[in-house]
């Protein structure tokens, strides 16, 4: 792994460091996001839910508001097709139980992978419409260029809105409301704060739109809906789907993660029961990444998402229990099955595969529902885009994942041809081909990687934000680093550098695979760190090191002790 550490200007850090009233390492970590003023670091470091924008300048949405409005005076039939990973299942939630609050009843569904595949299907349509036609279909977090399907909903008289976020080059769809912040998009808008939020951040803004128009009329439910509320589920969904945690997602994160601490949802309250989750301790977007947002994905990976949809928006305490408890089941079956799956494919990378820049991976025992979090895992491994595809038929479906720098968007683009479906965003994409066209998307891929690339894909590299001294780790850093949070996409926790490190007693190695580690830092005091999966390279006793970590809490026996995250080490000097 290389490191880089590139330094700033002295006088630069040490005058944003007055001006916005924020330590020397602060300020650094704020320059280094493009934050030079101390009125931009203060809009950074304390975001109001006030400096939201209109919801109204997100193309479509004040139509799809006043649509709704409609379905509310007429008391009209909705069903809402959500897709099945947290984004559409929150999104699904949201919109059902904000439509609940003015006496409609909207019924939901969502695919079943194994029987609709992805997206807006008519199988999915057809099962939606079994209970009788509505007068409005909503598509959540799916649909976009999905022509066929719209058209098949309007031939019966049935109104057609799509909330999406996904970037595809097709022609986007047009027979309906379409609101996605991605398409046909002014280009006076490309920076806009709300650009890249996803499904359940614009079924957020849709809502605020709907009370806007409604408060205006003076109706009386829109004055007693406090959005703010229903913040834990857009954080839920913004961070599970790794979009950038910038603009309205960082506020509306930053915020929902606040509310979901506090959160009275009893589904939510017996998801983190099952998942160890404590509130009380505060909840990170490691969290929603490795414990909540699996146990909802595994019902859709497994069985029938709709489940997970259930669990959020049921009041119903027992059953919230016993779901949550039945998530967990799956979530162990998604864990053996995909471990199993990880294995075989770093297997299949390192006999036949470790040249190329882009990596295409297929068998035919794999099982599509769980080979998205594999395409991730190998990613981050082996630094390059990867793409795992598991059987289904005479199909090849699954997802890939990226590296920075390298939008799978753009490198689809041009190697597409033999695709049947696919879609996403830069850093993850669904897609499906025929199993006969494997080899040639295969050599296509690595090619459109390479020149997307412009070459072969250089060494890991590491980026080092800060240089600290050991003594400089201390409680009051950490303190005035929590306003960075939450940390994701687009806003990256922070590395630093610790020079002339030494350890004085061997690491302690449990589990085969992990290590603890600890070493004084200049006056006596101790600090201590863990390092997870780098076993197999124990760092020396005795010599100076250079460490790269990152700084966390680790909450343990009901005490709050600072701790070293080790990302890597090497020789000083």
């Amino acid at each position: 792994m290389r490191w880089t550490y590139t330094p700033l200007p002295a006088e630069e850090v040490e005058a944003l460091s007055k001006s916005a009233g924020v330590s020397r390492v602060l300020a650094e970590l704020l320059l280094r996001a493009g934050l030079r003023t101390a009125d931009a670091a203060a809009e950074f470091l304390q975001p109001a839910l006030a400096a939201l924008n209109d919801p109204f300048l997100v193309r479509n949405l004040e139509a799809g508001a006043t649509r709704l409005r409609t379905a509310i005076a007429n008391r009209e039939e909705i069903a809402i097709l959500g897709d099945y990973d947290v984004d559409g299942v929150s999104s699904t939630a949201l919109l059902v139980m904000i439509l609940r609050r003015f006496g409609l009843n909207p019924r939901f569904v969502v695919p079943r992978r194994s029987e609709d595949g992805y997206g807006l299907s008519r199988s999915a349509i057809d099962r939606a419409l079994e209970a009788g036609k509505p007068h409005l279909f909503i598509a959540l977090d799916c649909g976009t260029n999905s022509h066929d399907e719209a058209a098949y909903l309007r031939a019966q008289g049935i109104d057609v809105m799509v909330i999406d976020h996904h970037r595809s080059k097709e022609r986007a769809l047009s027979d309906g409301i379409l609101i996605n912040p991605h398409v046909d998009a002014d280009e006076s808008n490309a920076d806009a704060a709300w650009r890249h939020l996803c499904t359940v951040g614009l079924v957020f803004k849709l809502a605020h739109g709907l009370l806007k128009q409604l408060r205006a009329e003076n109706h009386p439910v829109a004055f007693r809906i406090k959005l703010r509320d229903h913040l834990d589920l857009v954080a839920l969904g913004t961070v599970a789907d790794l979009v950038p945690l910038t603009g309205e997602n960082r506020i509306l994160s930053r915020h929902g993660l606040r509310i979901l601490e506090q959160t009275q949802r009893p589904g939510l309250r017996a998801l983190m029961e099952v998942a160890s989750v404590k509130p009380g301790n505060g909840i990170t977007p490691i969290d929603i990444s490795f414990r909540l947002g699996p146990r909802i994905n595994a019902s859709g990976r497994l069985a029938d998402a709709a489940l997970s949809v259930e669990l959020l928006i049921s009041d119903d305490a027992q059953f919230c229990a016993d779901t949550a408890r039945q998530l967990d089941t799956f979530n162990r079956e998604r864990q053996d099955i995909e471990r199993g799956i990880t294995e075989e494919a770093e297997r299949l990378i390192e006999s036949r595969f470790s040249d190329l820049p882009g990596i295409v991976l297929f068998d035919e025992n794999w099982h599509p529902g769980v080979v998205g979090i594999v395409a991730g895992r190998v990613t981050r491994k082996y630094n390059r885009p990867c793409v795992v595809l598991g059987n289904e038929g005479d199909m090849a479906k699954g997802s890939a994942r990226s590296i920075d720098g390298i939008s799978l968007v753009e490198v689809l683009g041009n190697c597409c041809e033999h695709l049947t479906s696919w879609g996403g965003h830069p850093m993850a994409v669904g897609i499906a081909l025929p199993k006969l066209h494997l080899e040639t998307f295969r050599v296509g891929f690595a090619a459109a990687v390479r020149a997307h690339a412009g070459g072969d894909i250089a060494e890991a590299r590491l980026d080092v934000a800060v240089w600290l001294t050991p003594e400089q780790i201390n409680e009051r850093l950490m303190d005035e680093l929590d306003a960075l949070h939450p940390f994701g996409q687009g806003n990256a926790e922070p590395v630093f550098g610790v020079r002339g490190v030494v350890l004085r007693s061997p690491p302690d190695v449990f589990k085969e695979q992990h290590f603890r580690f600890s070493f004084e830092e200049g006056r006596g005091k101790r600090l201590h760190g863990v390092a997870w999966k780098l076993a197999h390279r124990l760092p020396p006793v005795g010599v100076p090191l250079d460490l790269a970590v990152e700084l966390k809490w680790n909450h343990f026996n009901h005490r709050k002790l600072l701790q070293l995250g080790l990302i890597d080490w090497r020789p000083s000097g």
